[in-house]
Order: C-alpha cells, then structure tokens, then sequence
C-alpha cells in the first residue's frame, strides 16, 4: 500500500518533467522577430494568405512547425516555412508555441 511520502516523492519527481513540457513564452516573443514579417508582431497575420498566430493551440503551432522543419506539411505557404522552420531547435518550437498560445 502506497503510503503519503511515497505519492508525495512521485509527484515531486514527475513536477520538472511536466513543466519542461511547456515552453518558455519570453523567450519565444524573443524568438519570435523571425515571425512578424509575415504574421505580425502580435501574431496578428499581415495578410489573408498567412495564419493568425495569436491564441492558436500551443499543441497545433508545436505540430506544424515540427512539419514544416521535417518538410512532411504541403501546400499553402510550405515551401517558405520549410526555411522558416529548418534552424529552429526543439526548444525554440516549445518557446514559440507557449508565446503565441499566451496571446489573447
């Protein structure tokens, strides 16, 4: 029988790996001066043709530029996010997804 220090030591080892699944909204409004040419500084798209950033899914933004940088997303605008997305790490996807998600 598990006994109140077992679930408490389980839930404080888990806690870290939890919050390194979010990314880290500063850094990814840092990150995110690549973006604004096309989405807007506040995520706000500047044209029809591009996506408004701003309140999207952290999970869906974190999919699609995963996509765009392995090149398996098509159409639309793929072939200029296929650069967009090509040098960004693991960490800059994270940090940009938590950004823009933030935005309301």
């Amino acid at each position: 029988m598990l006994n109140k220090r077992t679930i408490a030591l389980a839930i404080a080892l888990c806690v870290p790996m939890f919050a390194n699944a979010a990314g880290d909204a500063a850094a990814g409004k840092a990150k995110s001066m690549m973006c604004a040419g096309c989405h807007g500084s506040d995520g706000t798209a500047i044209a029809p043709m591009y996506p408004n950033l701003k309140g999207q899914n952290a999970a869906y933004i974190e999919s699609s530029l995963k996509a765009f940088k392995n090149k398996t997303r098509k159409g639309g605008m793929a072939a200029m996010m296929y650069g967009m997305a090509a040098p960004l790490s693991d960490a800059d996807i994270k940090n940009l997804a938590a950004y823009y998600s933030s935005l309301k």
